[in-house]
């Protein structure tokens, strides 16, 4: 199951993951000046990402509105730069946060489980309920694919509904409580479902309210680093054992900047993630 392998991946590697949420400000001026197409630009910077942290991690996730944001040649980045990770036998993650339903869902689910933008793993957005889940299932059958759904997000005013009460609850955690149900008949040898959840690392108080009632769910967590979330709440979270994937985008893509313009960015693209890793080692 891909969440086993996900989660062996954070055992024998480390619990990272690294977001690629390219812009073309983010390239080192090399590449910015250079001749190639924006998709060329978009996916050496990548590629040269990926081949310099892939034995240090557990994943890799690409949100994909970046490289809508670039149209045609930035989807065609996205394409080839999922592909090389896949290729490389390292999971992906889509960060596509797709919330339709019925046939719109299953076309998304096409869409991003085959083709040219084939993932392992994507984001989805639970608001409309089981089906917009369901569609998605025919493809987890499998044991290949999985689902993070959006339970309680890293955004200040995630609050403005999230942390609204429903019988006395917070929405959060009805969703959380769902979110493991509709999962409960996959458990892998990992002891996780096939539906994991997002969860920000600015509430780790509300995070671990939420671990300890989902005990099954794997975690996309966000926000750590520029966003505020710390290595010492990871500590926290993890002192049971590993349930998570901790992303970085920012934090990792941008370090060489002010520092190095040149093909050798990657230095501090690599250091950047042994320093992270560094920060969340639990004792």
């Amino acid at each position: 199951m891909i969440i086993d392998k996900l989660y062996k991946e954070c055992i024998e590697k480390s619990p990272i993951c690294v977001g690629l949420d390219t812009k073309i400000e983010y390239l080192p001026e090399y590449l910015i000046k250079s001749g190639m197409s924006i998709e060329e630009k978009i996916f050496t910077f990548n590629k040269m990402i990926i081949d310099n942290t892939i034995d240090l991690i557990a994943c890799f996730k690409v949100q994909i509105a970046f490289y809508e944001a670039l149209g045609i040649e930035g989807l065609k980045a996205y394409s080839k730069t999922v592909k090389y990770i896949r290729e490389k036998g390292k999971i992906v993650i889509g960060d596509i946060k797709r919330g339709d339903i019925s046939s719109t869902a299953e076309a998304y689910a096409d869409a991003h489980f085959s083709g040219d933008f084939e993932v392992d793993i994507i984001t989805v957005n639970p608001y409309m309920g089981y089906d917009s889940i369901s569609p998605y299932e025919k493809y987890m059958e499998n044991d290949d694919k999985a689902l993070f759904m959006l339970i309680h997000t890293s955004n200040k005013s995630s609050k403005d509904f999230q942390e609204l009460k429903v019988d006395g609850e917070k929405l959060y955690m009805k969703v959380a409580e769902k979110c493991s149900k509709w999962g409960e008949d996959s458990i892998g040898e990992s002891g996780f479902n096939k539906i994991g959840g997002v969860v920000g690392l600015t509430f780790p108080e509300e995070f671990l309210e939420i671990k300890k009632k989902t005990p099954n769910t794997f975690f996309l967590i966000p926000g750590y680093g520029v966003q505020g979330g710390k290595g010492e709440s990871i500590k926290e979270i993890f002192k049971d054992g590993i349930c998570g994937v901790i992303n970085s985008s920012r934090g990792i893509i941008t370090a060489h900047k002010g520092k190095s313009e040149d093909e050798n960015f990657v230095k501090y693209t690599r250091e950047s993630v042994l320093s992270m890793k560094e920060d969340l080692i639990v004792g």
